[in-house]
């Protein structure tokens, strides 16, 4: 049974008041290389802001009968909306950063299709290709912003966590805002919206106009990690690895808080890239930290770090438990070696080239059965490459725990298999595990059921 719901009518607010006749077309087709699809589930999730929700497939179905499509008109353009969650509206009327987050996700869907896929100005099979094409979609986005030091500090952690460690994810974020820094996360909620918070709080203290929340997602994460009410620039990506390389592109340094397997996953995307021979000397802060409570799940990764990609990959990061302020001095310290570099390199502030991201990192995964099934996971490889291995296997978890597509091939074909090297695959089970049991796979309150099986 569907929640309560509105039609209405929007038009844009100075941007894309205009489209060919061709785009709305493609907006509007149904078909395999249409654009309507991919176009209404992002939209969904952006209207379904704030709602207690992280199942694509269950979100779509929730809302069966909602549908959008364009209205076109010699003095521009209207999105007709149908069948809208009334969580999006005050009093009949939508949201302002709903309404900008919708248009947001027309630009970016619109842009990737047509000067992105397919386009003969770039070669998405070379690594140089991919990494341009990452640079365009987020400068036609708006948010490279050459004239500014850098300040952006990357976010990431679970959307399913305690309610002890999203206060202390606002916190950090607090003190990250009062050193005048600003926030990027996946964009969703928990550790992706509380550092926002916190650190609009921060801002708003320091008098400090202008701050930037930097959302970043892609089609089949959103209807999982709806857009949170705080993000002020909201990009979409066509794939998790170009989200991916978006985050540590635009990123000056990282910080981590507790998380599920999607966690896993970016924290063996980082390590992986950090790990690269070319990158040695690259300065690129990474902090893990969480609550006192969180000490044991900080624990539990670093033995998996270690067991898997060795002392080496462990002397990336720090651990700060508890502390804040801690962080968010490391972070501004860390940040200042970064300034210093790039100044020295003539690198960049708003975008990082110098740092190589080898293509294994760039090729998107798709998680079928077949390819879970065929992963290298052993340790007769350089860690890196044994890093992008992991980081694929995890995305695959997160895959069949929230993306539609995964939930069906889930349903339709039974448990993923992941099998490989038993000093990998222990860690790896022993880690899962510890997920399920701290409830880090699922929002609160809702029953997981694993979509994997650790094959030793």
């Amino acid at each position: 049974m569907e929640d309560k719901i509105i039609d209405t009518q929007i038009s844009p607010e100075g941007r894309l008041d205009v489209l060919s006749k061709a785009e709305v077309h493609k907006l509007l087709d149904n078909s395999h290389g249409g654009l309507h699809q991919v176009f209404r589930s992002c939209a969904l999730a952006v209207l379904n802001c704030g709602n207690n929700l992280d199942d694509g497939k269950e979100l779509l179905e929730r809302y069966e009968s909602f549908d959008i499509s364009i209205i076109q008109r010699e003095r521009g353009i209207k999105l007709d909306i149908k069948g809208a969650p009334a969580s999006a509206f005050v009093d009949n009327k939508m949201i302002k950063g709903i309404h900008e987050h919708l248009f947001a996700v027309l630009r970016d869907v619109l842009f990737i299709n047509d000067e992105i896929n397919g386009s003969a100005n770039f070669n998405l099979e070379t690594s140089v290709g991919i990494t341009d094409s990452v640079f365009h979609i987020l400068r036609n986005a708006g948010v490279l912003r050459p004239l500014i030091n850098p300040n952006l500090v990357v976010c990431w952690g679970g959307h399913s966590i305690s309610r002890t460690e999203y206060d202390y994810s606002k916190k950090v974020g607090y003190e990250i805002g009062l050193r005048g820094m600003d926030i990027c996360t996946g964009c969703g909620p928990g550790a992706m919206k509380g550092p926002m918070k916190g650190a609009a709080i921060g801002h708003a203290k320091q008098r400090l106009s202008g701050g930037r929340y930097l959302g970043l997602s892609e089609p089949g994460i959103i209807a999982a990690e709806s857009p949170n009410p705080i993000v002020n620039d909201l990009v979409i990506l066509p794939d998790i690895e170009k989200r991916l390389e978006a985050f540590v592109r635009v990123g000056h340094g990282i910080v981590i808080f507790p998380g599920g397997a999607g966690t896993a996953e970016e924290i063996l995307y980082i390590l992986g890239i950090l790990l690269h021979p070319d990158n040695v000397g690259i300065p690129f802060p990474l902090i893990f930290t969480g609550p006192a409570n969180s000490a044991d799940y900080f624990e539990q990764v670093h033995h998996f770090i270690g067991a898997t990609l060795g002392s080496e990959a462990q002397r990336l990061y720090k651990i700060i438990i508890n502390d804040p302020v801690a962080v968010a001095q490391e972070m501004q310290a860390g940040i200042r070696q970064v300034r210093e570099f790039r100044k020295e390199k003539a690198d960049a502030y708003y975008f990082n080239w110098a740092l190589k991201i080898d293509h294994e990192f760039q090729k998107p995964f798709v998680p079928t059965h077949a390819n879970m099934r065929n992963l290298k996971l052993h340790k007769s490889q350089d860690s890196h490459q044994l890093a992008a291995n992991l980081r694929r296997a995890f995305s695959g978890v997160v895959a069949g725990n929230v993306k539609d597509q995964g939930i069906r091939a889930i349903e339709k074909y039974g448990h993923f298999e992941i099998r490989g090297d038993a000093g990998i695959m222990e860690p790896m089970d022993a880690l899962l595990a510890a997920f399920v049991e701290q409830h880090r796979m699922k929002l609160p309150g809702k029953k997981y059921i694993p979509c994997y099986r650790i094959v030793r």
